[in-house]
């Protein structure tokens, strides 16, 4: 299971390095690199709060969106029968396939807590 953090809607991932004794995070979701560290898990939250509203606070002082860019279009690589079983369900349902994946999505969303890691 992958660790995270929350902060304003912002996800970050978390790793440990052993040698060094020092937790590092980088921010998701953002049109730049944000990255932040931490000698404990206290520090690592608070190094994750600051180094979110820094980064907020100069967007909107250049006058920025902090928020990544999606084009709503992305490459899904299945396996060829459940490629094969979606297509059949779709044209069975009268729906695109692009269609039937949205529709699959949006469900997946909207039932997220059922969903296994």
């Amino acid at each position: 299971m992958s660790e995270y953090m929350k902060y304003k809607d912002y996800l970050s991932t978390i790793s440990f390095s052993a040698e060094d004794e020092i937790f590092s995070g980088k921010v998701h979701g953002i049109n730049d690199l944000l990255s932040f560290e931490g000698r404990s898990v206290k520090e690592l939250k608070k190094s994750f709060k600051e180094t979110v509203d820094d980064y907020l606070r100069t967007c909107r002082e250049v006058g920025k969106s902090p928020d990544k860019t999606y084009k709503g279009t992305f490459n899904v690589r299945i396996g060829t029968n459940l490629h094969k079983h979606a297509s059949l369900v779709a044209f069975e349902k009268s729906l695109s396939l692009n269609d039937f994946v949205k529709q699959a999505i949006a469900f997946a969303l909207e039932n997220e807590g059922k969903l296994k890691s």
